[in-house]
């Protein structure tokens, strides 16, 4: 009560930010007064000006301050530069049609301009033109030089505003450029050259990833920093899409799944199942009429574990009686006395479905449907006790032994390949839907965007459950992929110095804007009074009554002409409504994912007299609905929802396509119980005493405010709950960022470095000492094997005696080392073209990075995946994961260093500089006396020199550490078996004669 008085004294919090910019907004007007005195070119010399002027300030921070000072003028430029354009009534295409500019900007645009400039959200409602709000700050902070971004949802909005509004920073001397799918990298580098660049979330964060993770030069790289970016459409992008990482990926080097195997099994367990689900459904309605509730309670509950969406359970869901006996068996089974009890009843099904985890599990009846002859078919062996048998086994050899542990390794990949195949086979055919979660195209499964209804070309599922979607749907099955480099939507935005955003729905999401970006939500006053009537929602039992309901309203509202914007949650049921409005001969137009090309054209058609438009969803579509003639009078667009969305945002943008710029217009929405949301996350007890207090009747509809509360708390509901995934996935995702950052900004500065061979003596000085302590600060120094390293790792030639590690200190062996590296490394270096010798030296770092990267990035997946687990031991999986993480990436980068030495004796700019190389060195023949040989004696060590280089090695001085070569021993004579006759002619096998003492 205290807070409601003072917010109405005082004025809520939004409400004083924007008093506090109000006097901004009358200085903006007062300049443009003044400059409406200018010439065209004196107005575009002020965009030259503010640009030298800041091209002397180095300090970002500086120009920032400055660019505050401006800000007045600057905006009164952008808004004087648009009624000129206005008055000059210019023809210019966007997107090949005609437009004319008609755009001043009003003063709560120039209030939303502010807002973004300082890093904030701004709330807008649909039809207040946040493209034309955006050239304020984008203008304004294009003067720095160092680039502004405007980021959008697909990329015909990108060129369509980037040519839209192009006209008006080009008026005023800047350039703009766009970002767009089929881009070549030149030509994206010209784009993000520009001043201004628009384009995609998806393709700034593929090309950050491309540039970090792939590229091999500075000229492969197209980005240049990033300095300011708005955001349109900012809870779209920001939140629903923040659940998905980006990810780089390429074909795995090798393809071992069985989809296809398992396809016709998985096809006979799914539809056994849907036999059994309704022959339990059939024993269930026999139950109720012989009035034994309880017992037909049980059984409902059995179908709805075993198949959710059953039709029959679902018409019985209509019964409050019925509704309230599943609730009851429901209730009772996940008590803790009766887990057993459910476990048991699961056991009498093939599977188990749960639709909130999307998750789908197999019983031990379904388990022996598939693999009836091998009862461990599905148990993965405990390969630490097989491997502690075998290593116990004293009658084997260490060979044997290597090769049993391999053979139950090589079992044991084949088992969980096997359980992870059908297990994603499984989810494809009970919890993913054709045209609901995907549409087929060319062939080809094509994933819909459940937020947008926008399909995804390029996108795919990730842990083979894309290949088990397309075996489903008998498409070709591409090979599985691997992750080449990857980065969160929520980790690649926070890299910019400075963020903003734009949407006509931020409000509800302001507590994650502020936790994850630190960005705070204002919401700026429509330039109108919004004129729209929000109806109660119409809850109706069964979805096919509501639909009833939707098509006599539409038909009403069609017989009096007046426009009609149909809201769906799936393609499917966009398609359901198509069907049934041909069969009512009401014409209409369809926009789903099947038809993305017109999407443009129907959206703006949508105002006309008479026009019905049915439409997946409205959110992020960008494109305003006008009224056509004589529209206004008939009450304005009518929105009518089919279906409540899980997220309140996405219908709110629904209800706010109707009524811009002070039109007239109204929403309402139709809920059923059979709807998704409802059945998994309304109050389930609650809607059925309500239907038992109302006595609902087939046809009849609940309404009432409190009504909408109750789909409101289920919705708030799943909000939290997507928010709790988010959040976490950040969490795991901020430790592999901090990891990203160090092995990007190591491999940049590989690529930015003129001299990479600086940066190779950095890896030997910091490897050679850390693996001789390895062998040597130890409390028995294992010289031997150092030998063996150094020798082949390098070619030094070393022997135990001329090294003679045992008579240095740790230190002074490394010294030692490292100079006969470096020394070995020049000679090599001499013998190489000159001008690639760089561009080689870049590539083994590179090379070592990328590779060991990705075999990193694979093992922090199946990390991530395994550490939940950990949880059953009341352990904190983050804590483990962090913990781990961090032993995993101290590895990888000694791991990179240990790789570049492997490889920096075996790589070459061509090959006659290596054999030029090669030919210089002394070399030697192989024996099992050869210095690399571990367990070779010290004094059996002999080199023979062969060849032309006998000479030098025989007067090399003292001989240390020679840079050399071995050359492997070949045979004059065929190789005799050892069975076979010895060659000598004493008639006995080689193996007792002179093969004895070979």
């Amino acid at each position: 009560m205290v807070s409601w008085i003072l917010k109405k004294i005082l004025g809520s919090k939004n409400q004083r930010e924007l008093k506090r910019l109000t006097p901004i907004v009358g200085r903006i007007n007062e300049f443009d007064e003044q400059f409406k005195s200018l010439s065209d070119d004196e107005l575009r010399a002020k965009t030259a000006a503010w640009k030298e002027e800041l091209s002397k300030i180095p300090d970002p921070q500086e120009q920032w301050k400055k660019l505050d000072e401006i800000l007045p003028e600057a905006f009164a430029a952008v808004k004087n530069a648009a009624r000129r354009l206005k008055e000059q009534q210019q023809m210019f295409t966007v997107c090949d049609q005609p437009m004319v500019w008609d755009m001043v900007h009003f003063d709560v645009q120039l209030l939303g301009g502010i807002v973004l400039h300082r890093g904030r959200i701004a709330e807008m409602a649909t039809g207040e033109c946040k493209t034309l709000v955006a050239t304020l700050p984008l203008y304004l902070n294009a003067l720095s030089g160092r680039g502004a971004h405007l980021v959008t949802v697909n990329d015909y909005l990108a060129r369509r505003d980037a040519e839209w509004m192009g006209q008006l920073y080009n008026f005023l001397g800047l350039t703009v450029g766009c970002i767009q799918h089929d881009q070549e990298p030149d030509e994206r580098r010209e784009q993000y050259a520009m001043d201004i660049t628009y384009g995609t979330n998806s393709e700034f964060g593929f090309d950050y990833l491309r540039d970090n993770g792939m590229a091999t030069t500075r000229e492969q790289q197209v980005q240049r920093g990033y300095h300011y970016a708005i955001v349109d459409e900012v809870d779209s992008i920001l939140i629903d899409e923040a659940r998905t990482p980006l990810i780089i990926s390429g074909p795995a080097t090798i393809s071992t799944h069985q989809y296809d195997k398992w396809k016709p099994l998985i096809e006979q367990l799914v539809r056994k199942q849907n036999m059994l689900c309704n022959r339990l459904a059939s024993d269930a309605i026999e139950k109720f009429q012989q009035g034994n509730v309880e017992a037909g309670g049980l059984l409902m509950f059995k179908v709805k574990l075993g198949q959710p969406r059953n039709k029959q359970l679902l018409r019985m869901m209509e019964d409050p009686d019925k509704r309230r006996a599943v609730d009851k068996a429901e209730l009772s089974f996940y008590q803790d006395t009766r887990k057993e009890e459910l476990f048991l009843l699961k056991e009498e099904l093939f599977f188990t479905i749960d639709e909130k985890s999307n998750e789908a599990d197999l019983s031990e009846q379904g388990r022996s449907f598939l693999n009836p002859d091998d009862p461990n078919s599905f148990v993965l062996p405990d390969l630490i006790s097989e491997f502690t048998e075998i290593d116990l086994d004293q009658g084997l050899s260490d060979e044997e032994k290597d090769k049993r542990k391999a053979e139950r390794q090589q079992h044991c990949d084949t088992q969980a390949e096997r359980i992870h195949n059908i297990s994603q086979l499984l989810r494809a055919y009970c919890l993913f839907e054709k045209d609901v979660q995907y549409v087929i195209e060319d062939n080809k499964v094509v994933i819909v965007d459940e937020f947008t209804g926008r399909k995804m070309p390029g996108r795919r599922w990730s842990d083979g459950l894309h290949q088990a979607v397309e075996a489903k749907e008998g498409v070709q099955i591409d090979r599985e992929t691997q992750t080449l480099a990857t980065i969160t939507i929520q980790n690649y935005f926070r890299l910019y110095q400075k963020l903003a955003g734009m949407t006509g729905t931020a409000e509800t999401e302001a507590a994650e804007f502020h936790d994850i970006y630190k960005l705070d939500v204002n919401m700026i006053p429509t330039n109108r009074p919004v004129r729209r009537t929000d109806f109660n929602d119409r809850i109706y039992k069964t979805r096919r009554e509501k639909y009833n309901a939707v098509i006599k309203e539409i038909k009403e509202a069609h017989v009096k002409t007046q426009p009609v914007l149909v809201g769906s949650v799936s393609v499917e049921a966009s398609e359901l409504l198509s069907r049934m409005l041909k069969r009512e001969k009401i014409p209409h137009n369809v926009l789903n994912a099947k038809f993305h090309m017109q999407e443009a054209e129907i959206v703006a058609r949508a105002g006309q007299p008479g026009t019905v438009t049915i439409s997946t969803n409205m959110a992020g579509r960008g494109t305003d609905i006008k009224l056509g003639p004589g529209v206004t009078e008939l009450g304005g667009l009518k929105v009518i929802g089919t279906e409540r969305h899980e997220a309140r945002r996405i219908d709110r943008q629904l209800r706010g396509r109707c009524a811009r710029q002070g039109d007239p217009g109204a929403s309402r929405f139709y809920v059923s119980f059979e709807d998704d949301l409802m059945r998994n996350f309304g109050a389930a007890d609650r809607m059925t005493k309500i239907m038992e207090r109302f006595g609902l009747e087939e046809g009849q509809e609940l309404e009432h405010r409190w009504l909408n509360k109750s789909v409101e708390t289920a919705q708030k509901r799943v909000e939290q709950r997507n928010y709790l995934i988010r959040k976490r996935t950040l969490d795991f995702d901020d430790v592999m960022n901090m990891q990203r950052e160090v092995v990007y900004t190591y491999r940049n500065e590989v690529i930015d470095s003129e001299e990479p061979r600086k940066l190779i003596f950095e890896v030997i000085d910091e490897a050679v000492p850390a693996k001789i302590k390895e062998y040597l600060d130890v409390d028995e120094p294992n010289y031997t094997g150092l030998v063996h390293w150094v020798n082949t790792t390098f070619p030094l030639g070393l022997t135990k005696e001329k090294a003679q590690f045992d008579t240095r200190a740790v230190d002074e062996n490394a010294q030692f080392l490292i100079e006969k590296i470096k020394d070995a490394y020049d000679r090599k270096s001499s013998h190489e073209e000159p001008t690639a010798v760089k561009s080689l030296e870049r590539y083994i770092i590179l090379n070592a990075i990328d590779r060991l990267w990705q075999e990193h990035l694979y093992a922090m997946d199946a990390l991530r995946e395994g550490v939940y687990l950990r949880g059953y031991a009341q352990k904190d999986p983050l804590i483990e994961y962090k913990t781990e993480a961090y032993d995993m990436f101290v590895e990888l980068m000694a791991n990179i260093k240990n790789e570049v030495l492997n490889n920096l004796f075996r790589s070459t700019s061509n090959l006659q500089a290596f054999e030029n190389f090669l030919a210089t060195l002394p070399q030697f023949l192989m024996r099992e006396h050869a210095p690399t040989a571990p367990t070779a004696s010290a004094d059996a060590r002999m080199r023979e020199p062969v060849g032309a280089m006998a000479g030098v090695a025989a007067g090399d001085g003292d001989g240390a550490g020679d840079v050399s070569i071995d050359l492997p021993v070949r045979r004059s004579i065929p190789k005799v078996g050892r069975n076979e006759q010895c060659p000598c002619g004493s008639g006995k096998k080689y193996k007792n004669c002179c093969g004895r003492v070979a």
